[in-house]
């Protein structure tokens, strides 16, 4: 909730008078909690919860990354709070992409011993992966079945996402059933999408969803 976004989208509340939530999810942060005790499930949990103890009436989601999935679980499990959904470079279903990407040898180790160690591209120390991770995720999976959103949706996505590619944003917007939704593609812009040029955008993007919101439809 410390992160570049999240305290720029506080801000753009603020402004407007908005009110405004964010949090880390447990193991994340400031929150409490080992990270590598927790899955997609758990943080989901959190998130909803979040939601339902400190926010009144439906709220314009909006999620960076697993974040993205994150709403989508929220959209599914507690469509009555969300008016609104912004996926920022979403990565619904990451976990099992994951898995495809380790090879035979890796996902037996992975089964037998709980846990595999893999080169992180933003840390010297290795990226550890559960296989709590992965089977929980495989709990919570929103591309394999009908997934029904009756409120706007905006997906923001960068050309030059090295960890979420473009075609993972394509083939959101045409899994969703949802009267109004639409993705738009910047150009060279990466993954954290973060710097001037896409946090103007997504502040663009919040500004008109709300006044979708405000009249009805989209």
């Amino acid at each position: 909730m410390s992160g570049t976004k999240a305290l720029w989208l506080e801000d753009w509340a603020r402004a407007r008078g908005r009110a405004f939530l964010r949090f880390d999810y447990r193991g994340h942060g400031a929150s409490s909690g080992a990270f590598l005790d927790g899955a997609i499930g758990d943080w989901a949990d959190d998130a909803a919860e979040a939601v339902a103890r400190l926010t009144q009436g439906p709220q314009i989601l909006v999620g960076s990354s697993m974040g993205g999935w994150i709403a989508l679980l929220l959209a599914r499990r507690i469509p009555e709070k969300v008016a609104a959904l912004v996926g920022i470079a979403a990565a619904p279903d990451f976990t099992e992409e994951m898995w495809a990407r380790m090879d035979e040898g890796q996902q037996r180790e992975l089964m037998a011993a709980g846990r595999i160690e893999q080169q992180s591209d933003y840390s010297d120390e290795p990226y550890v992966i559960t296989r709590r991770l992965i089977e929980d995720g495989r709990e919570n999976l929103v591309l394999r079945s009908p997934l029904a959103l009756p409120f706007p949706v905006r997906l923001l996505q960068g050309t030059a996402d090295a960890d979420v590619p473009p075609s993972v944003a394509l083939r959101l917007l045409d899994h969703i059933d949802c009267p109004d939704a639409r993705l738009t593609l910047v150009k060279d812009a990466g993954h954290r999408f973060s710097g001037p040029r896409e946090l103007a955008l997504i502040g663009k993007t919040l500004h008109g969803v709300t006044r979708a919101v405000q009249s009805g439809g989209g």
